[in-house]
């Protein structure tokens, strides 16, 4: 398509106001609560599975409750609040995910499993969007840093949980989950502070607020934003299909290929969402300052050669491939994040809600389709299927350029 070779017209640059600090601490730090507690149903799964004797299927199915759950109600939120903003809306998510985790503790079978993954995927709808919103209007204009650190709250929580899992729940059992309701509790009193900040500065910019909408409507044609937006979506496809398999299943791989134990198999997980984490920091500040399209096309292609030997690998290099990988293709979701919110900065919480929502319905549907194919052969050829989908990035080369002053 020819619309596809117009750059996307560059900034503005006004005086930048300051960054609200305090307030980006705190909703990052409330995206390492609520990732941490989501976590704990990942690094759950081996107990879960013994306890109620599951398929690798069935393990699947609960990925694919959570992620739906988030999926499909993300979008609808951020739209919602694109319209009518909702500032006590984040604690209510986060007292969502807490009554997940403490049905978790004590679910008596599998179908309240599934419930308490729903539950815990309605708390992750109601955060995401406009937590993402939040963290750009407290950046100061300096909107990949803003969401970098933003996701590496997150992505950090994702990581601890293994981490916990390891060292309390494995010990302890299931009903240790209980435990962690103190950290929900916290992830409430953060965002109620938060909440308070953006109901005011809601206050105080209301008058605003038509004349900025107006400023910032898309500047490119709806035809050219609308395929932009599926290319980047192919990407996220490739991103979270692969880290889907990856992540849900690497415990169960390490178990029946080098025969390591539970803990041992939780310490790698562990490493490789650590790096996940610390990969999620480069990002979006190195996409402010070179342009998000490179940071794109070199953290999904980037990782294929990795992808692809890692099936092959013996035990010390998977650990090192893993995270290199997870390393890398973390950098790619703040970049492609921000890419779109400046195609539609009149949508900012429809376009977070919209790339969250499908981030999560992919690994969903990741998780529950891989599972399946690892009943039907093995968890092996689960890892040699998925290698192929970082070769995927290459569909980055529709992305418009973004010229930068």
């Amino acid at each position: 398509m020819s619309s596809t070779a117009s750059p996307l017209p560059a900034a503005s640059t006004p005086s930048r106001p300051p960054v609200a600090v305090g307030v980006l601490a705190a909703i990052t730090s409330s995206h390492l609560v609520n990732d941490m507690m989501q976590s704990l149903i990942l690094a759950l799964y081996p107990i879960l599975k013994g306890q109620f004797q599951l398929s690798f299927a069935q393990v699947g199915l609960i990925t694919l409750t959570y992620q739906l759950t988030a999926s499909l109600f993300q979008p609808l939120i951020g739209l919602r609040t694109d319209r009518k903003p909702a500032p006590y809306s984040l604690p209510m998510g986060m007292g969502s995910t807490l009554c997940g985790l403490l049905l978790l503790a004590y679910a008596p079978n599998f179908a309240m499993v599934l419930c308490a993954a729903m539950l815990v995927g309605i708390g992750s709808a109601v955060f995401h969007p406009e937590s993402s919103r939040i963290a750009r209007l407290a950046s100061g204009g300096r909107h990949g840093l803003s969401q970098s650190v933003f996701q590496v709250g997150g992505n950090t929580g994702t990581a601890i949980g293994p981490l916990i899992a390891a060292a309390v729940i494995v010990p302890n059992g299931r009903s240790s989950v209980a435990w962690f309701a103190g950290a929900a509790l916290i992830g409430i009193g953060l965002l109620s502070y938060v909440s308070r900040w953006y109901r005011q500065h809601l206050a105080l910019h209301a008058g605003s607020r038509k004349t900025v909408a107006h400023s910032e409507a898309p500047a490119l044609p709806t035809r050219t934003v609308a395929w932009v937006v599926a290319v980047l979506l192919v990407l996220i496809f490739s991103k979270y299909f692969y880290i889907a398999g990856l992540s849900s299943y690497y415990t169960f791989y390490l178990i029946q290929k080098f025969h390591v134990s539970v803990p041992s198999a939780q310490l790698h997980l562990f490493s490789f969402l650590l790096a996940s984490a610390a990969g999620t920091l480069i990002g979006g500040p190195v996409g402010d300052r070179i342009g998000r399209k490179p940071v794109i096309w070199t953290s999904i292609l980037g990782v294929a050669p990795f992808a692809l030997a890692l099936p092959y690998a013996n035990l010390g290099w998977t650990t090192v491939l893993t995270m290199i990988i997870g390393f890398v293709l973390s950098s790619a979701f703040s970049a492609i994040l921000v890419y779109a919110q400046e195609l539609m900065p009149h949508r900012i919480g429809t376009v977070s809600g919209l790339f969250f929502g499908f981030a999560f319905g992919m690994g969903g549907l990741g998780a529950a389709v891989l599972g399946v194919l690892a009943d039907h052969t093995s968890i092996f050829r689960v890892y040699q299927v998925i290698s192929f989908l970082p070769l995927l990035g290459i569909v980055a080369a529709f992305l418009p350029n973004r010229r930068h002053p």
